[in-house]
């Protein structure tokens, strides 16, 4: 029987929420069994860009990246953010190590081809590297990813952490039985974006379909989602989406079906 890991993706404003992001990393320590941790900080980014007086542009959720943006995500992402959460981890017991795609060869990507929209400095991933993953893992040490991935070209590219977090969690697959959860500041995929409380406590691809043609699932959320259906078609035995309170099981959240 295969050994179960736990792969858990953070978002950026529960990031920002210091008191709640502090519960986030208690209830993620808790854990029992292997985990990996992916986190994003796309807002987070987009302060620092401003400040430094860049322009941030997205497209249906996802970030068009230039060579300044790429910049302040490496240095937000995978400093600043990474070394917080590793921090953290390590007061709590939890030992931890903070990667990006280009620490050994974990996420390889190639740089998404101009067509319709040109993304910039923008990966998409082609292999996951679960020998090196696993290495970490059976050292008990907690991989802790952040949104960047690299080329075979040498070149750091920003990747959507959802994305990550799925294809790590369908290339794991072969080795362990994975579980996904994506946590962030909502209890879960919403039936009303107003009301907090209209979770959707499961969803299927069919009621998502029809979510989308209403456009009560847009923006940031399309990418989540379309990458929760992906992942259960390619080996992943269950995704769960809510806030932090997901972790421990004692909140109310979305499972995703097929």
């Amino acid at each position: 029987m295969k050994s179960v890991l736990k792969i858990v993706k953070t978002g950026g404003k529960l990031i920002e929420d210091k008191a709640r992001f502090q519960e986030f990393l208690k209830d993620f320590s808790a854990m029992e069994g292997p985990k990996v941790l992916v986190h994003g900080g796309g807002n987070f980014a987009t302060e620092v860009a401003t400040k430094l007086g860049y322009e941030t542009k997205m497209l249906d959720g996802r970030r068009i990246t230039d060579a300044n943006s790429m910049q302040v995500i490496t240095m937000v992402y995978a400093g600043l953010i990474s070394k917080n959460i590793v921090a953290g981890l390590q007061k709590l017991g939890s030992n931890a190590v903070g990667l990006c795609g280009a620490d050994g060869k974990s996420v390889i990507s190639r740089k998404r081809p101009v067509k319709e929209v040109d993304y910039g400095f923008v990966g998409d991933i082609e292999e996951i590297n679960v020998a090196f993953i696993s290495s970490l893992l059976e050292q008990d040490i907690i991989p802790v990813f952040s949104a960047i991935s690299y080329s075979e070209e040498g070149e750091i590219l920003n990747t959507n952490a959802d994305s990550i977090a799925a294809e790590i969690s369908k290339a794991m697959s072969r080795e362990y039985e994975t579980e996904l959860y994506y946590c962030f500041e909502k209890k879960g995929v919403l039936a009303d974006a107003q009301d907090d409380d209209s979770v959707i406590e499961v969803l299927d691809k069919e009621k998502y379909q029809e979510l989308v043609e209403k456009k009560i699932i847009s923006d940031g959320m399309l990418p989540k989602l379309h990458n929760c259906f992906q992942a259960l078609e390619n080996g992943v035995s269950t995704i769960y989406l809510g806030d932090s309170g997901l972790l421990q099981k004692n909140s109310i959240h979305t499972k995703i079906v097929e």
